[in-house]
């Protein structure tokens, strides 16, 4: 039978005060009758508070952050490949044709999530160890891969494939232990890419630029670097709440105004914030910096985005989480439209800083905000692994469009305002989604 949903911390033993209705092909004794009103249904008694901390939670957030350290922190390391490629195995292709590997690999990694976040739902944690496994095995094939079409499948594919049964399932096991903290727990969890994305780019540009170890002993060595951390995952990320035993996929999400107007709101954020962690050492190549130097600022990126998913996130318990998203977002927007104006290599140092920064809200907050629409927390994962991977699809089309009008114009200008323009548009969404909740537009939602 399928288990209606209820409110999170609401009593499971509903109180029946007016008398029974006398009912002549009924039976039952009064007792029998009270006996079966103080019945709770099964599964529900387990729907206690989330406990906010403790060392099970926290070591849950470890976990998810070592999780996302290994994958997001590698795939925002991926302009590194992006400039790399273009001045070796791939230099016959364009830059928009390169750019379909990163972007194909993002959005499958969010995409899976249709699948992996409701398989955590039924099944548990279980589904990120098959996923950890994948993943090495997708860096070590992306280590020989000499052709366009071998990229595409090995880094582009089974590496975003392996990562989608990672990063949702993550997700929402931190969201079962933390309600009111749900918010800075998330940031704290994307942090670890934060931190991934300083130590990957780093290390791939000085292994790639300035050693004698190749292409492909450069990426086995992080895939060595992630196994261990990925063992240690599988062991500390759990499940709280008993599986739920209803449909695969909640298809009533969909008529919800909310869930629909955040979708919108993330699929804009989306464009506008992977937009420079593709190109930026390629525009920072263009004018004039070393080849080295210009993939530190995707480190420099990364690490000035570790205070913007951690400070938000923090904010978003305190004032709302759709406050610190769209206004994230709307920052992100601003930020982005600025790339072309910075020209030198402090002007760039500055701007990797602020971008990283602003867009490191995007990420953590649309996943506290897609948590406000449920109150089961059994099912956070479907809504999440659903919600975020309808939104990935500006990931899949944001970096090649990005590539072509590159391309074409032989320039930035045209890309930075593109980008900047619908990320500024997501931000207001995510504002006027406020007007969908109870406490409306000028609430601390």
């Amino acid at each position: 039978m399928a288990v209606p949903e209820t409110p999170q911390g609401s009593p499971t033993l509903q109180q029946h005060d007016e008398k029974k209705p006398h009912n002549p092909t009924d039976t039952t004794t009064d007792a029998e009758s009270a006996k079966e009103a103080l019945t709770p249904e099964p599964g529900l008694d387990a729907l206690t508070p989330a406990p906010d901390g403790g060392a099970r939670a926290w070591l849950v957030v470890i976990g998810s952050a070592c999780i996302f350290f290994s994958c997001l922190g590698f795939m925002n390391s991926f302009g590194v490949f992006q400039a790399y490629y273009m001045a070796n195995q791939l230099r016959d292709h364009t830059p928009d044709s390169i750019a379909w590997i990163g972007s194909l690999m993002s959005f499958i990694q969010f995409a899976g999530g249709a699948v992996s976040g409701p398989l955590f739902d039924r099944y548990g944690a279980w589904v990120i160890r098959p996923g950890a496994v994948l993943y090495v095995f997708a860096l070590m094939m992306t280590s020989i891969c000499t052709e366009y079409w071998q990229f595409m499948l090995a880094q582009g594919v089974l590496t975003g494939l392996s990562m989608s049964l990672l990063q949702v399932p993550a997700f929402a096991a931190v969201s079962q232990f933390f309600d009111k903290k749900r918010a800075a727990a998330i940031g704290l969890v994307v942090s670890g890419s934060s931190i991934g994305g300083i130590v990957f780019p780093i290390a791939l540009s000085k292994m790639l630029n300035g050693s004698t170890l190749g292409f492909g002993w450069s990426v086995r060595i992080m895939a060595f670097v992630v196994t261990p951390l990925l063992a240690f995952s599988c062991y500390a990320v759990t499940a709280r709440l008993p599986p739920r035993g209803t449909s695969f996929f909640i298809g009533s999400a969909f008529k919800n105004t909310r869930f629909l107007m955040l979708i919108a709101a993330a699929w804009c954020c989306f464009i506008g914030m992977f937009m420079p962690l593709f190109f930026l050492p390629t525009y920072a190549h263009l004018r004039g910096m070393e080849p080295t130097l210009a993939s530190y600022l995707l480190a420099i990126l990364n690490g000035a985005s570790t205070f913007g998913r951690i400070i938000p996130g923090i904010l978003a318990d305190k004032y709302g989480k759709l406050n610190v998203f769209g206004l994230g977002g709307i920052l992100t927007g601003v930020i982005a439209l600025c790339m072309n104006t910075a020209t030198s290599t402090a002007g760039l140092v500055v701007y990797s800083i602020a971008f990283g920064f602003s867009s490191g809200t995007i990420i953590s907050g649309v996943s506290a905000a897609l948590s406000i629409c449920t109150d089961d927390p059994r099912n956070l994962g479907t809504y999440m692994g659903m919600g975020i991977a309808l939104a990935s699809t500006a990931s899949l089309v944001g970096p090649p469009v990005a590539g072509v009008m590159q391309e074409k114009y032989g320039g930035f200008l045209e890309v930075t305002i593109f980008s900047g323009i619908v990320c500024l548009a997501g931000g207001v969404l995510a504002i006027a989604t406020k007007a969908t909740t109870p406490k409306g537009l000028f609430g601390r939602v």
